[in-house]
């Protein structure tokens, strides 16, 4: 296959260029005729079909054919060639790890969960990373050189454009990106996991492309990620979105960042185990209590799935916790005045536990004139969204769609 395409970049190349913009508007929009293209690009028909012609002769479009109702002339409809290429995501979360390929017409292909991972800031551990990259694209059922790119989450500081993690990985000159692609010889995107998953839920679980929406990644820390004007906001240094590090409470609890008070010590996962073991060491009961009173270590996900079988104190806390990150999301909602919220990451498993209190205390803290045009729902991509959203991401930057 011919990649000068994918090479090429807006600049100096407008033949480059309008490739871009078509295989953008087929990604948006799906499968298309001629006629629809020239319109949406305002380029004359003869200009679109040669440039189609080229895509198809480089493996990137696909002519399927006269589709249509019966009656009229039918034009030929053209769309994605899903096998010209596939991009792997890497989700990196507290424990674990999840990856995940789409293929280049966005469809998930293959996802492996759960991979058990500690990330430390070694040498050691970003080569068992990049082991585990490895051994997930060996394994896909495709030429490993149909791999175009590898997209990387990781929470905490990230600045994808010039590949460093400021949080983890940070060992030395060599951008993280880099010292990922060498050790898996592939081009590799690392991004903020948040901002990921926001763009996974825009594009693939958003139905309508609501073009100003926040994304609240409610898992062991709390972040954001924000889509303004249908595009993703990075901020000046690429470092937006670090909600959970806003100063929100008048307590001595120290966070991960080293400061006090910040908004993740009292709603985030890490917040709700904090407060679950604080109440079971003062002898409150739960489900979880014989497995406490054992000596044995209880995990966020022990809390959520007893919080599922309504266990009476997770209920309790998760109310809590929703209740003040509702509060917070209210301050967002003033600021912002998104189309839509999606709460998503580990607590939103929780679901109407979760849900309830965080509406709730919007309907009593925000303004109501800015808030009642705003949307609030669970993430419909999951566990998944990580994954997708890394996919999606990586995708459209080799593409230069963002």
């Amino acid at each position: 296959m011919n990649s000068s395409f994918l090479q090429k970049s807006y600049e100096g190349n407008r033949s480059a260029s309008l490739k871009r913009e078509i295989v953008r508007l087929l990604i948006v929009g799906g499968n298309v005729s001629i006629t629809d293209l020239s319109k949406e690009m305002n380029m004359s028909v003869p200009t679109v079909t040669k440039l189609i012609g080229e895509l198809i002769t480089e493996g990137f479009v696909l002519d399927f054919g006269k589709q249509g109702t019966n009656g009229g002339r039918r034009p030929n409809v053209y769309g994605l060639n899903p096998s010209a290429g596939y991009f792997v995501g890497v989700d990196i979360r507290k424990d674990s790890l999840a990856l995940g390929a789409i293929n280049f017409k966005g469809e998930l292909t293959e996802y492996a969960a759960d991979k058990p991972f500690v990330m430390d800031n070694t040498i050691q551990s970003l080569d068992q990373l990049c082991d585990i990259i490895n051994n997930f694209i060996d394994k896909l059922p495709i030429p490993r050189d149909k791999v175009l790119a590898v997209g990387v989450n990781l929470s905490g500081r990230v600045n994808s454009e010039s590949g460093y993690s400021y949080s983890y990985y940070f060992l030395g000159e060599k951008p993280l990106s880099m010292l990922i692609e060498e050790r898996i010889d592939c081009s590799v995107h690392v991004e903020n996991d948040s901002r990921a998953m926001t763009y996974g839920e825009y594009m693939m679980g958003e139905e309508n492309h609501s073009r100003n929406m926040l994304f609240i990644n409610a898992s062991w820390g709390l972040g954001i990620g924000i889509i303004v004007e249908g595009k993703l906001y990075y901020g000046k240094s690429g470092f937006s979105g670090e909600f959970g590090h806003f100063p929100f409470f008048d307590n001595e609890i120290i966070c991960r960042c080293g400061k006090r008070g910040c908004l993740e010590t009292g709603a985030s996962g890490s917040a709700v185990h904090r407060m679950f073991m604080d109440k079971l060491r003062e002898g409150r009961v739960s489900m979880l209590s014989n497995k406490f009173n054992n000596g044995d270590e209880i995990t966020i996900e022990d809390i959520m799935d007893a919080l599922l079988k309504e266990d009476v104190l997770a209920i309790e806390i998760m109310e809590c916790v929703g209740n003040e990150l509702g509060k917070a999301i209210s301050g967002l909602i003033n600021l912002f005045n998104p189309e839509m919220i999606i709460l998503g990451g580990t607590l939103a498993a929780a679901r109407d536990y979760i849900l309830l209190p965080v509406k709730s205390a919007i309907n009593k803290y925000s303004l109501i004139l800015v808030s009642k045009d705003t949307r609030l729902r669970l993430s419909r991509l999951g566990d998944k969204c990580g994954v997708i959203g890394a996919c999606m991401l990586v995708r459209s930057k080799t593409l230069g769609l963002v």
